[in-house]
């Protein structure tokens, strides 16, 4: 790279501390912290250090990783006041760079506006795991108020010798330490100048309970909002380090096609251009994104291809190829089904298929990559970059400590971008180019070559007691997943079964991983019992729930959506959801017309009610909602994959609907804020119950049950 690395980011905005001022590994930590200026040293550790393997297992262990416990590995404070703290999180939308900061700044009493966040770099941030199952909340907020309670701990410790007095009197507030007995006082950056503050995390810290939070529960606004509004923030297609190229893949014909040989020798010949093969790996790096992808169409490349199925004989193959094995994941059984399904007054047996679905972000996957001295620094939209760094260590044969992969915010994931994909295409052609490569997937990529969220069919089997409460409750899911498989209503006899199946389409995580599919299924067919029961939906999900969160979120969209209602109009239906998953309840009320004569469906209205422990900052929890409402109108009414022999029909938003807005309805969002609680994830529960209760109000103003999703791809068909 001809230049340092800042002249392809953008000048830093308020609040915000980039760490792409570094360039490479030129500077080790202490010179990082240099750039901080003076203060309290602080060093992030390595998941393999001494001093990660010396940590006790206990609660900051995370997905089976210890979080380092050195305040070191967390938090700076400078001299000038500015508080900086660190995490391996990414940010991808919901906002954690601001509610994280509250925390701090909150905690360590300082002013909310002199804490600025390094995320998401693995040569300055602690490890994790990756930013995925609505985790970052429940873990990194706790953790930054156990550091940051120490922290002020410590610097209590500090005025109580400068003075040489007892710690138990003097008080932390506003950036300083006062004493109430002589009146004297020490501000942060005085007491942290020319100091270093390097210790393990005590065993318990109290931290401040959340009714008495003052910065952490208010609706402060985004970070570093302007440049996102105007677009002067960067994203990874944006970057552009001197003497870069382009770089474009040549892609099979189908999935699975193998390659038989290839004749690059036109595009060798265009001037410019560096040809890779690696395998069945075949790329292009080029000055220009055209003359990389002109270079690519050269290229003449002969694949074997296998016949495979299409999207019209998905749900049967399931099936079959679950019945070929007897393997069952997750299964869970009380009492005796056979019992329960023979005493019944009312039995219902059902069948739900999901279709696959594509992730549909809007970056779709990118990197920069360059190789300096044999070492490899990847900028890449990803949800786990210490995997991505350990895949590209793998790949490249070289020490994961020659690899530092540093996230930009992206443009959303949606648990679409767990893979190294990209980062690896682009380091690929970056070392054989011997310049810095960027590799931007086209649209028709994005929709092809990523993953999808599994497609599955959904067995129930259930049975009423005479006076509406379950005696029964089978549920099979086969190759949609596990998550949010569990009923949350009491039922004595009930067995539960994840069968896995082998992939069709590569499949992965999408928001709310298989909640989506196992709430669908599950909440239409409670409102199938409730109208065989001949009981208001409403008050047959109470009749058959104990759990008094679930209530709670229930009543309050019953209330704020004015359940039950009596219809005004021809085509009007009225349908509630409810359901619960990492940590957050969620209950959604829908309000939807029905065209007769044309069979369009138009959602009118959704109110969702959601509730997840103490709220950190309510704006962002309500967009973090009403998002997720949105998008899940997509896979409830349109959004399906469409695939035959391998290869995808419709690889583009023209041909593959998304939630536009004509689609979004009234919209209003109910934070239940529980301060009695911890702190709770909001990514994924909010997208659950939107499905299932659109369908549920299609019924009751039609009398047409839809058990499939999505629900009226071309509009509703009566039989």
């Amino acid at each position: 790279m001809n230049g340092p690395a800042q002249r392809f980011v953008p000048e830093p905005e308020r609040y915000e501390f980039r760490a792409t001022p570094i360039h490479h590994f030129e500077l080790d930590r202490r010179d990082f912290f240099k750039l901080l200026g003076a203060g309290i040293a602080v060093f992030a550790i390595a998941k393999n250090s001494s001093a990660m393997q010396e940590t006790a297992p206990g609660p900051r262990s995370f997905h089976g990783e210890e979080l380092p416990k050195e305040i070191t590995s967390w938090l700076h404070v400078g001299e000038d006041g500015s508080v900086t703290g660190f995490t391996g999180k990414v940010e991808i939308g919901q906002n954690i760079r601001t509610s994280l900061a509250q925390t701090i700044a909150d905690e360590l009493r300082v002013p909310f506006e002199s804490v600025r966040m390094v995320t998401a770099d693995t040569a300055l941030t602690p490890f994790d795991a990756g930013t995925f199952g609505s985790r970052t909340t429940p873990t990194m907020t706790p953790q930054f108020r156990r550091v940051a309670a120490a922290a002020r701990d410590l610097l209590i410790g500090v005025a109580a010798k400068e003075w040489n007095v007892a710690p138990e009197g003097l008080i932390a507030a506003d950036a300083k330490v006062s004493d109430p007995a002589s009146g004297r006082s020490l501000r942060y950056a005085e007491l942290a100048r020319g100091k270093t503050l390097a210790q393990n995390l005590p065993a318990e810290d109290p931290v401040t309970p959340a009714a008495q939070w003052k910065i952490a529960g208010k609706p402060v606004p985004k970070v570093d909002d302007r440049a996102f509004v105007t677009g002067r923030h960067q994203y990874t297609p944006d970057l552009r380090p001197a003497g870069m190229l382009y770089g474009k893949v040549l892609r099979p014909p189908s999935f699975g096609a193998t390659l038989l040989s290839c004749d690059d020798s036109a595009a060798k010949a265009m001037a410019g251009v560096a040809i890779v093969r690696d395998g069945d790996f075949i790329g292009a790096a080029a000055p220009s994104e055209r003359e990389a992808q002109n270079a690519v169409a050269a290229i003449h490349a002969q694949w074997k291809e296998g016949p495979q199925i299409s999207n019209k004989e998905l749900f049967a193959y399931l099936k079959e190829k679950a019945s070929s094995s007897s393997e069952a994941r997750h299964r869970n059984q009380k009492g005796s089904v056979d019992d329960g399904l023979a005493s019944a007054a009312h039995r219902l047996d059902a069948t739900y298929t999901i279709a696959y679905i594509a992730h549909a972000p809007l970056e779709p996957r990118a990197a920069v990559a360059e190789w300096t001295g044999g070492k490899l620094t990847v900028w890449t939209g990803t949800q786990r970059p210490f995997a991505v760094r350990d895949d590209l260590a793998a790949v490249f044969h070289i020490l994961e400590g020659s690899v530092r992969v540093i996230v930009p915010d992206t443009g959303s994931a949606y648990g679409g971008k767990h893979t190294s994909d990209a980062a690896l295409e682009a380091a690929r052609l970056s070392r054989a180019a011997g310049h810095p490569v960027k590799v931007v997937w086209t649209r028709e990529e994005e929709f092809t070559w990523a993953y999808f969220r599994p497609a599955g069919v959904i067995e129930v089997k259930s049975g009423l007691a005479a006076d509406g409460t379950l005696t029964a409750w089978e549920f099979h899911n086969y190759h949609s997943g596990s998550s949010g498989i569990e009923t949350p209503y009491d039922v004595s006899n009930q067995r539960t079964e994840y069968h896995p199946v082998p992939l069709v389409l590569r499949s992965g995580s999408y928001r709310g991983l298989a909640a989506t599919a196992n709430h669908f299924a599950r909440e239409t067919h409670m409102d199938a019992l409730a109208r065989a029961a001949k009981i208001d939906p409403l008050e047959f999900r109470r009749k058959n729930i104990s759990d008094a969160r679930l209530r709670s979120v229930l009543d309050a969209a019953a209330k704020s959506f004015g359940w039950p209602r009596k219809k005004s109009q021809e085509g009007q239906g009225f349908g509630l959801a409810a359901g619960f998953e990492k940590g957050g309840y969620v209950a959604t009320c829908a309000e939807v017309a029905v065209d007769r004569t044309s069979g369009a469906v138009r959602v009118v209205r959704l109110v969702e009610a959601f509730e997840c422990g103490a709220i950190v900052n309510p704006d962002g929890l309500r967009n973090q909602v009403v998002g997720a409402m949105i998008q899940g109108l997509g896979g409830a009414l349109f959004e399906s994959i469409e695939f035959e022999n391998g290869r995808i029909k419709n690889p583009h938003f023209a041909n593959y609907r998304v939630p536009r807005f004509r689609d979004v309805p009234e919209i209003e969002a109910v934070l239940l804020d529980r301060k009695d609680l911890p702190s709770g994830g909001a990514g994924e529960t909010p997208i659950m119950t939107v499905a299932p209760a659109i369908g549920n109000a299609i019924y009751d103003a039609t009398g047409v049950r839809l058990n499939s999703l999505p629900l009226v791809p071309n509009g509703l068909r009566w039989v």
